[in-house]
């Protein structure tokens, strides 16, 4: 059958998979909630930089904000977030409000997948019986199926088209239809799942792998930095190795490493199992925040300067390079350490939203020109406007040439640096 596709949610997951089914499909709606990011979209603008204007204006994709303007689609794709709460408990309201739009327009004999972050079961528990309430349809009138996302925000090189699929149905036909509808745009292929339950896990230990590297190299960090020994030397000695893994230290935010893992610990515990591994690795990756500021305040007393009103300089924001996405960026967590020490902070980040970052973290972002001479400047996020021009554009920025530098990406080369500065980095 020719599949009449519907995407639901056209953030920086699904705006990449709705243009890849308009190139293949003849009838692809896009539906996203924000009447702002539709209008953006329609003057061929992406906030989010993972699509060109180009794309966007040579699309046959529709887009609408309103529920009601979709139509009967026989394939509906549901791509909005699932971020955790203040108590780091998943939050399933987004999931839940984007099944029961779906449920507006869903029509007999049709397939829901969903690409959201969830914990095993949900598709099945949860997101089945809203489909079923606000449709008035029978639970065996539709189908459901799962394929975890992949998209790597900012990442040109493992784009959807490039990175095999994981697709799965809750039935034999189902899942050979999500597949086949999959396979028309994924270049690299699909990979069969037996179960809904088999591929909402393997999403959420993608992640969780990544996590716990990661934990172990920011643990290794604190224990050489004891040692007196530059861990990122350590890491290019032992990288020599064929099967020795590439990771390094750092902070782990955004919106799947930093939150993939608590919705599979919120599932552990409710089945009566403790993580403990698992949360060890998020608690060393979400302290590492006021352990780069305790360097900070170190290094300046150091050098001898008086810590409460000095003023520090960061540079960036996001919650990673090449991206504008500031949604649970761990650099927050050491700017308010900063002020917490009475520093004085002044954030610059070329690529966030000015309006983001003071409604969400309460944070007035300086532009470049406006920096006033600073005792420390700290590069949190490697953007490239921040390493274009080398030392020149970081020691520029510190007062007379001269202070602490603490590199969080350990991307700044050491055998340039520029005398009357004291360098550390994790």
């Amino acid at each position: 059958m020719t599949e009449r596709i519907a995407i639901i949610g056209l953030g920086y997951v699904g705006l990449p998979v709705a243009l890849a089914f308009a190139r293949e499909f003849d009838v692809v709606v896009g539906l996203d909630i924000s009447r702002e990011r539709i209008e953006e979209l329609r003057r061929g603008h992406d906030r989010t930089n993972e699509v060109t204007e180009e794309a966007l204006r040579s699309t046959t994709l529709r887009l609408t904000s309103d529920p009601a303007e979709v139509g009967e689609p026989t394939f509906i794709v549901v791509t909005v977030p699932t971020p955790i709460d203040g108590n780091r408990q998943p939050d399933l309201s987004p999931v839940r409000s984007a099944s029961e739009a779906v449920g507006s327009f869903l029509t007999k004999g049709a397939v829901v997948v969903y690409e959201s972050t969830i914990y095993p079961k949900i598709t099945q528990d949860v997101c089945g019986p809203i489909l079923e309430r606000t449709s008035g349809l029978a639970r065996t009138d539709f189908r459901l199926g799962y394929s975890p996302e992949r998209i790597n925000p900012g990442d040109r090189e493992h784009t959807l088209e490039r990175t095999v699929k994981v697709v799965a149905g809750e039935d034999e036909a189902t899942l050979d239809r999500v597949a086949r509808a999959y396979e028309k745009i994924i270049a690299a292929g699909v990979h069969r799942a037996p179960s809904l339950e088999v591929a909402e896990a393997a999403k959420v230990i993608e992640n969780t792998q990544r996590d716990l590297n990661i934990a172990l190299m920011n643990e290794l960090a604190l224990i050489f930095e004891r040692m007196g020994i530059d861990t990122r030397d350590v890491l290019a000695a032992a990288g020599t190795k064929w099967n020795f893994l590439p990771f390094a230290p750092g902070l782990v935010g955004g919106h799947c490493i930093g939150v993939d893992p608590y919705y599979l610990t919120h599932k552990a515990t409710m089945l009566g199992y403790y993580p403990q591994v698992i949360l060890a690795g998020r608690r060393i990756n979400d302290g590492m925040g006021a352990y780069v500021a305790s360097q900070v305040v170190k290094g300046l007393i150091g050098e001898g300067v008086n810590v409460r009103g000095a003023r520090v300089t960061v540079l960036g924001l996001t919650f990673k390079e090449y991206v504008p996405d500031l949604r649970n960026t761990r650099v927050i967590d050491i700017v308010r350490e900063l002020q917490d020490y009475g520093l004085q902070v002044q954030v610059c980040d070329p690529l966030a939203d000015s309006s983001e970052a003071h409604r969400e973290y309460g944070i007035d972002l300086i532009d470049a020109a406006e920096v006033e001479p600073a005792e420390c400047v700290l590069l949190a996020v490697a953007h490239h406007d921040y390493l274009a021009d080398g030392w020149a554009r970081i020691s520029g920025l510190l007062r007379d040439h001269s202070g602490v530098v603490v590199d969080v990406k350990g991307v700044l080369p050491r055998d340039t640096m520029p005398d009357g500065v004291r360098l550390w980095r994790l």
